[in-house]
């Protein structure tokens, strides 16, 4: 059984606390480390609200954006699962909308010109962000340089109709041309909020509650949702932006912050709060191989990587996003995974994790029976690399 230096954990925290927290980087944190389902390491540390002189608590509920996706796609694959959509089928089949879509080849935002897609958009594209989607951003990075991304320029307009909610702004989404042909690139996207429209369809009810009935109260996850209620106020965490001096400002004040009020637009790719107990479920969840939620089976696709490799890999153009380096790693149903760990640069061959944009992170190592976790909030995630260098620094703590 690999077991993993209690001390050594210690100075990972301590690490984090000198390199991070005192050098006003981070406002604090909260790191878990489970080993074979047993926390063996937990501290906070900093403050959760700088301002107001709050200390981290191990309650703190936080904003976990992108951490949202494993989650929702968890939620598509129970549907999938009990036989009400199949992995492949077109997305065309629950928005009728995004038949005979077309993809944008030249032009700029305003006159693109486009041509037939050669292939419909399927739910595993989705799941995969190989769907021809874009992220609503103006600029897109491009083998590490940031070029204009036309097709985003046209999402602002789509925005809108996130205010009547996702199946709105899906209708919105499928209006417009794609970024590139489905199942040739891997891009970052809104297809998990695409996804998210598509699960309340299914269910028949808003996304919030599927997964309150589905995922949440399964697993005990009492704190995690789309607002934090009123009576919860004093557990929210602020959350701070990086500024060009290297310091740190209030970007969401919790007294203020809209994560107060239910929203119209909940949002599938990024607009959950959670804490680390909530999280730590579904973590964990996912490391007992789906236990209670998702079947053996299931939970085996969502971790395979779906991406193709060697010659058919370059050909997917993967260094269009750098959240992927080629070859090194994959992407599974709705979350990364590690291919070749001397490549990627971190000793974590075979786990499967993702991240958030206020630098939250978890991953689970099944070789080890490790699961990882780390909360803050702060903006972005890219700041100082920090995701990477936790990895390394808890892999150096193996016994």
């Amino acid at each position: 059984m690999t077991t993993l230096s209690s001390r050594k954990l210690a100075s990972v925290a301590q690490a984090i606390e000198a390199d991070f927290v005192a050098t006003g980087r981070f406002p604090g944190g909260h790191l878990r480390i489970v080993q074979h389902g047993e926390t063996i390491f937990d501290r906070c540390m900093g403050m959760m609200d700088i301002e107001r002189e709050h200390p981290w608590r191990d309650d703190a509920i936080v904003r976990i954006y992108s951490m949202t996706k494993p989650i929702v796609s968890a939620a598509l694959m129970m549907q999938i699962e009990r036989g009400t959509a199949r992995l492949d089928q077109p997305v065309s089949d629950f928005l009728p909308g995004w038949l005979d879509q077309r993809v944008r080849t030249a032009g700029d935002g305003s006159n693109p010109i486009t041509e037939p897609a050669a292939r419909p958009v399927t739910l595993r594209h989705l799941l995969t962000h190989t769907a021809g989607l874009t992220y609503g951003t103006r600029l897109a990075a491009v083998g590490g340089a940031r070029v204009e991304d036309p097709v985003a320029l046209l999402y602002a307009a789509a925005d809108i109709a996130a205010a009547h909610g996702l199946q709105a702004y899906a209708r919105a989404i499928g209006r417009l041309p794609l970024r590139y042909q489905p199942g040739t690139r891997w891009m970052y996207s809104v297809a998990t909020d695409i996804v998210g429209a598509v699960v309340e369809i299914l269910a028949g009810k808003p996304l919030g509650e599927q997964l309150a009935e589905t995922i949440f109260e399964p697993l005990g996850m009492e704190d995690t949702g789309f607002h934090v209620p009123r009576n919860k106020l004093h557990r929210l965490a602020a959350c701070y932006i990086t500024t060009p001096d290297g310091s740190m400002r209030l970007a969401d004040d919790p007294a203020t912050s809209t994560y107060l009020a239910s929203p119209a637009f909940e949002s599938s790719g990024g607009g959950l709060v959670s804490t680390m107990d909530d999280y730590g479920r579904f973590a964990e969840m996912l490391r007992r191989k789906g236990r209670p939620v998702l079947s053996a089976d299931t939970f085996a696709q969502m971790i395979a990587n779906q991406l193709p490799g060697g010659r058919e890999l370059k050909d997917l153009a993967l260094i269009a996003d750098p959240r992927l380096v080629p070859e090194a790693m994959g992407f599974g149903l709705g979350f990364a995974t590690t291919l070749d760990e001397s490549r990627a640069g971190v000793p974590a061959q075979g786990d499967f994790y993702w991240g958030g944009a206020a630098t939250t992170i978890w991953w689970v190592d099944p070789a080890r029976n490790l699961t990882v976790l780390f909360l803050t909030q702060l903006l972005p995630a890219t700041a100082y690399g920090f995701q990477d260098w936790l990895k390394r620094k808890v892999y150096a703590a193996l016994a």
